[in-house]
Order: structure tokens, then sequence, then C-alpha cells
């Protein structure tokens, strides 16, 4: 796999000696057993894959190449790059500006835009009705695009199976960026339309099979939905894609539910399945899967508790953290700055969607086991700070110092 020019400062010493490790002796990356770090009273079990995926790597490098190839122009981000706030803060230091928050608000006006200015496509992708507006300001939307290759792998299924006649079911958050971008790539080809979960899912079969009546569906499913969209004669033959950060077991449950439901209603021979429900298991992001997978193996050790790290409106990490939050006591931090202590802890939780500060976070008895793990769009050197930080607040910053040269020096 390619290799990019990425920062220094998002590398880790440590974090890469790991890596370099475990990728020679296991190739082909069939086992997700996490490394353990012994340092001194601290045990960190630290997942087989976490941290940048070539998505993001590619787009932090172009990012940067645009930045140096540009010198005294105008240099803009369609919305944050990547869901990650050291980064983004990066690029602003830099001086490109974002055009857009995460929720598709514009925080500039269009007609700020001149011809002569340079616009950074970000890694989740963006709509045909923004590169077409680009187009109209002269701006070329390609010349700096950082859409992620896998993202575009499912724009370009959904394509296919939309032009041999089925409709698209995304699987997403429908605020999320990525899901805007696929939703408008997709309807431009066939009906589309977006659920968010497997409840959703299983309330869009009742609308399928007539259980439920079908003007309830367009109250039900509002804005999420391409123009002209007929529930009952758009969801004869359908075809499931993602969000590739989403939890893909819960795609393939969604996938699965519908499938059931399409072929029961239509009393499909198993034969001729594939008639009316299309096969997209290959769209589902390998970053993703790894991660997630890595997580499930991490979860097969004892521990006291887990740190997931990444930017809290990072969906992917988010995932990571809900997977953790099924086995142990889960605290979803930023950076090392949100170890406050070894009594308290800053971090975001998932169901209120606040930040909060909990004490007594850390247990008492020795040695500690902590789980750690990151997501898709969090630096490497993150991952050691952390690492490092956990090590100072337990009495073991010596032996970090140890056990970071003997993985260096392996």
């Amino acid at each position: 796999m390619k290799s990019f020019n990425v920062p220094v400062h998002y590398r880790s010493p440590l974090v890469s000696a790991i890596k370099q490790r475990r990728k020679a002796d296991d190739k082909m990356k069939r086992d997700v057993a996490p490394t353990i770090l012994e340092i001194g009273s601290l045990r960190v079990i630290l997942a087989r894959h976490f941290g940048f995926c070539y998505g993001v790597e590619n787009a932090i490098e172009i990012a940067f190449r645009a930045v140096e190839e540009n010198t005294g122009k105008r240099i803009f981000l369609l919305g944050e790059m990547i869901h990650n706030p050291g980064v983004n803060a990066d690029l602003l230091a830099m001086g490109i500006r974002f055009m857009m928050d995460t929720k598709g608000n514009m925080l500039m006006g269009w007609d700020e835009l001149t011809s002569e200015d340079i616009v950074i496509i970000p890694a989740f992708g963006t709509t045909l009705e923004l590169e077409q507006k680009l187009r109209e300001k002269g701006i070329d939307p390609t010349h700096y695009e950082t859409t992620c290759p896998f993202v575009e792998k499912v724009w370009n299924r959904a394509e296919k199976i939309g032009t041999d006649g089925y409709t698209i079911v995304v699987h997403g958050k429908p605020g999320h960026e990525e899901t805007r971008a696929t939703f408008s790539h997709s309807k431009a080809h066939t009906a589309t339309l977006v659920v968010k979960d497997i409840e959703e899912a299983q309330r869009l079969g009742k609308y399928m099979t007539g259980e439920l009546p079908a003007a309830g569906f367009y109250e039900d499913f509002k804005g999420r939905y391409s123009v002209g969209f007929d529930v009952e004669k758009d969801m004869q033959r359908i075809g499931v894609v993602n969000q590739t950060t989403m939890l893909a077991s819960e795609t393939q449950a969604i996938a699965d539910y519908l499938k059931q439901v399409i072929t029961a209603h239509y009393k499909t021979a198993p034969d001729k399945t594939n008639e009316r429900f299309a096969d997209t298991r290959d769209t589902l992001c390998y970053a993703t899967n790894d991660n997630q997978s890595a997580v499930q193996g991490m979860l097969e050790e004892q521990a006291d508790v887990a740190f997931v790290i990444g930017g809290y409106n990072s969906s992917n990490t988010s995932h990571l953290v809900e997977l953790c939050e099924l086995k142990l006591p889960t605290y979803f931090i930023k950076d090392e700055s949100c170890l406050i202590s070894a009594n308290e802890v800053r971090h975001f939780d998932l169901h209120s969607h606040e930040e909060k500060v909990t004490g007594n976070y850390l247990p008492t008895g020795r040695p500690l086991r902590v789980m750690i793990t990151s997501g898709a769009s969090c630096p490497d050197a993150l991952v050691e700070r952390v690492i490092e930080r956990i090590a100072e607040l337990t009495g073991n910053s010596n032996t970090m110092e140890a056990v970071t040269q003997e993985w260096m020096n392996a």
C-alpha cells in the first residue's frame, strides 16, 4: 500500500515500531490480538489496528501540499478535512479557512470566493450540487480533492447497481458530511433513501410489506429520500451501501434484514434473490473493519478501564467507544490533556452528547490494566502521549522510557 508524506509531528516512534513489528509478523492481518505493553505497574492493552487510515493520510498529504504550492493565495477547505481537532487546528494555523461547519452550514458567503482561490474537498467527499457551485465560480473541485478512495468506491458501486435498476438504501448518519455526499451521488442515478440504524430499517420493512400505510413513510423519513421517491414502487429492488465509518456489523444486520423482508414479501426463490437484492458487501471500508475487529480482539483480554482517543464528532471513533462500553468503563478522550489527574478525567459522553468530568476513574488496584485504541483520524503521536500520561499518573514514567527504547531497538 502507498505510503504518504505526513508531517513528522503526527508520527510516534513507539507506535511506529509496534505497528512495523506486528505487520512483519502478520502480513495478512489475520491476528487481531492486541499488543501488550508491561510498563511497571501499568499494563497497556493496545488494539492491533488503530489510527490514521489510507484515506486520512492521503487527505493530509494533499492539504499540506496545497499550502506549499500556493503561496500567497487564499486556500479554503469546504469543511473539516477529517474529524480530528488537532489536525484541523494545524490547518487553520497554516491560514486555511473552513467554508462550512460539520452540519453543512455556511461560515462564509459564496460571493466571497473568486476563481483565483483554492478550495480543498475534504476526505468525506462532497455533494454534486456543491461541486457545481465551485465550477460556476471558476474553481476546479478535483484539483485538490482529498475524498477517500473507499468513499468513492461506495459511490461507484451505488451508481452501478442504481443504473441496473435498484434503489439505494444508505446506512448512515443523516447529517454527516459523508452521508450527504453519498446521498447526492446516488440520487443522481436512482431512487435513494437514508436509514440511520436497524430500528429505522425495521420500520422501513413495515412500509415495504404494507403493514404500515405508505403515507406515514414520508413523514418518518422526511428529508432523507430523493425527489419523487415512491416507497411502494421503489423498494421492490434494493441494494444497501453505507457511510464507511458506521459499525460494519450493523450495516450487515440492516442488509440481512431488508433482504429477508423483500425476498419473503415477493416470495423470491433462493436462487433468484439477486433479482430483488443487490450484493454490496464489497463497499465496507477496510479500515473501519480492521479497527472494529481489533477492538473485538482487544476485548478478549481482561482490563479495568478503556480509553478511546479521537475527535468527538468522529463517527468511526464513536463506534469504537460503543463496542468498548459493552464490556467495561470507557472514556472517550480527544488527547492527553483530558487526563487531568489520577482522580479526574474529562471525556465525551455519547449518550448525553456533552463533555463532562468524571472522578475516581482509575482503579486503585495494581497492576492497572488499561485498554487503548483510537479512531482513523487520530495521529499516532496522540496515542503515545496518552500512554505516557497514564504512565506518569501511575508513577511509571521511568519504566515507560525503557519500554519505548526496547520496542524501537527490537
